[in-house]
């Protein structure tokens, strides 16, 4: 009665409110940006059964917004460092810390432990594999995407409204659009955006009306405006993803992936390696090796003369993005023997502390 006072003195919650909260099981996917305020804010509110999926470890660029974690966490799994915090700030429920990738092998077994999905992702892979995970154990998802200074909010797969195949029916175009770490984001936004999302679910358990299913909400933290559109239903879309449920564990989700990417381990394999720095000057952390140039990816265009077509070129941005949009641009002006590393910048800055 202490802990949940406050919600349980509200007419419209009551014990009975918080009975239903104390019985939801909510899984979220991503414990970053967005991740973090949903878990705390669900966590405090006292979702009996609170899930986190993640298979990454925290570093320090995550400290500006993700507000789970402290200097303390820096290489720990954000899991796990979730669920230490979280047990914390309220050891009455129950935190299920999952140290892995979501995969078309685990998602539907996961998913079905759950009442609520929310997707705390920042990559179009892992959203189509929710989306669709959650549409075949027809469970409502609630979503979140940031971008520098906006934000979107949108309930998917509720009492048989929209998905977010509906909303984006085609998966963008390789390397076309950037993540966080290739644009940046102001700090605070995942937390308007994350603690929206949390508010969504609450509202779900709580049976609220105006629940954010067939509206795409919509906020720039820049002007502080809000808009709203209206998403409707693609039974086409549904009918596809259910008609594929037997063979779900085999499909394929990646948009990204392509012959032309290599990671670091790869790059044994090579010789005479030139890489090409394809990112702004201003950008960290440096990077400092022998046979690297900078030309970044909007100049790319105009200065292939200077690129050498006798090496094996490896483009590098900070995490892999703009150097699949270089690799395009090389291979149209006839440098083929071009590859994209898809760890980034910070991974051979990790791979050179290693090796000194």
């Amino acid at each position: 009665m202490r802990r949940y006072n406050r919600h349980i003195i509200l007419s419209d919650v009551g014990p009975e409110g918080q009975n239903k909260i104390s019985n939801a099981k909510v899984l979220v996917v991503g414990a970053g940006g967005l991740g973090c305020p949903i878990l705390q804010y669900l966590a405090a509110a006292g979702v009996g059964t609170l899930g986190v999926i993640d298979l990454d470890v925290v570093e320090e660029s995550n400290l500006q917004r993700q507000i789970l974690f402290g200097s303390s966490s820096l290489g720990v799994n954000k899991a796990l460092a979730a669920k230490e915090r979280l047990e914390d700030l309220n050891p009455t429920i129950t935190i299920n810390a999952y140290h892995e990738a979501l995969t078309p092998q685990n998602a539907l077994g996961l998913f079905n432990n759950y009442d609520i999905i929310v997707d705390g992702t920042d990559n179009f892979e892992t959203r189509y594999l929710i989306n669709d995970a959650s549409i075949i154990t027809n469970k409502p998802l609630v979503y979140g995407a940031i971008y520098k200074f906006e934000g979107q909010v949108s309930v998917f797969n509720y009492n048989n409204g929209p998905s977010y195949r509906c909303l984006f029916p085609v998966a963008p175009k390789n390397g076309s659009i950037a993540n966080c770490s290739e644009v940046g984001v102001l700090g605070v936004l995942p937390g308007i955006i994350g603690t929206m999302q949390a508010n969504e679910v609450l509202k779900i358990i709580l049976e609220f009306n105006g629940i954010l299913s067939g509206k795409l909400f919509c906020y720039n933290s820049k002007t502080s405006e809000t808009y709203s559109l209206k998403i409707k239903r693609l039974d086409s879309e549904i009918d596809k993803v259910l008609s594929k449920k037997e063979s779900f564990q085999t499909q394929e989700f990646t948009f990204y992936c392509n012959s032309k990417d290599v990671s670091l381990k790869d790059l044994q394999e090579f010789e005479n390696i030139q890489f090409i720095d394809v990112r702004e000057p201003h950008e960290e952390p440096k990077v400092t090796l022998d046979n690297c140039i900078q030309i970044p990816l909007k100049e790319l265009e105009t200065k292939t003369n200077q690129i050498p077509t006798d090496k094996t070129i490896i483009a590098f941005c900070q995490s892999g993005i703009r150097s699949k949009t270089a690799v395009e641009i090389l291979e149209k002006h006839s440098i083929t023997n071009c590859f994209s590393l898809k760890e980034g910048a910070l991974a051979i800055i990790e791979q050179q502390k290693i090796k000194a």
